[in-house]
């Protein structure tokens, strides 16, 4: 990880009133029992992509800098993406919310290319049936049954975007029992609505997760 990318990361961030009142400080320890869980970091999610996140491809540094370190540590690391049919429910032709957007084995479907996934990362891909929203990893997928299975205690999260992907897959670790550390240099929001973003991150907080920036961790 060169440094002059992490220092990307770290500018890019928008000073959050939410994040601003807590202290990101110190070494966060990876541990045996920790996961990491990359969520949806795809082409249709970054700038120029179908339904952009501002400012999205900033998390990507962050990312790599952490799976690096739980690579090293030969933690588990999950990839979440989207992976929807061209009739899914959540487009607007079909009656949805968002643009037509990670269309199974579409370029919009597929990761960053600057994303540096080791090769044992595990994909879980989600939102594959034509009639069901799926907003969280764990929805619709064996993730809880794979992450309890190798003894995880404690699932490190980044990625997209922090008011839908990232904010339902938090809500559904903390309700499979597990610990949830949120990575804010590490996601974005769409911001649908303003402050929605900010209003996620004091949700999942609320609900019982910590955060930090994931700026510094410890070897």
């Amino acid at each position: 990880m060169k440094r002059r990318d992490l220092l990307k990361g770290m500018a890019a961030i928008s000073a959050s009133p939410i994040l601003t009142s807590y202290a990101l400080e110190g070494n966060l320890v990876l541990g045996k029992h920790d996961a990491l869980i990359v969520v949806d970091v795809q082409n249709d999610f970054l700038p120029g992509g179908s339904l952009a996140v501002s400012d999205g491809d900033a998390v990507i540094p962050v990312i790599n800098h952490c799976m690096q370190l739980s690579a090293a540590k030969r933690l588990p690391i999950y990839a979440t993406r989207d992976w929807h049919p061209a009739d899914h429910c959540s487009f607007v032709e079909n009656g949805g919310t968002w643009p037509k957007h990670c269309i199974a084995d579409s370029p919009g479907a597929q990761f960053a290319e600057n994303i540096t996934f080791p090769d044992d990362v595990i994909i879980v891909s989600k939102g594959a049936d034509s009639d069901k929203e799926a907003y969280s990893g764990f929805q619709g997928t064996d993730l809880s049954d794979q992450i309890h299975a190798k003894g995880i205690r404690r699932v490190i999260v980044g990625g997209l975007a922090t008011d839908y992907c990232v904010l339902n897959t938090v809500y559904d670790a903390l309700a499979n029992d597990l610990d949830v550390v949120l990575l804010t240099h590490a996601i974005r929001a769409v911001d649908l609505h303003p402050g929605d973003g900010d209003r996620a991150i004091k949700s999942m907080m609320e609900r019982g997760a910590e955060v930090h920036d994931g700026l510094i961790l410890a070897d």
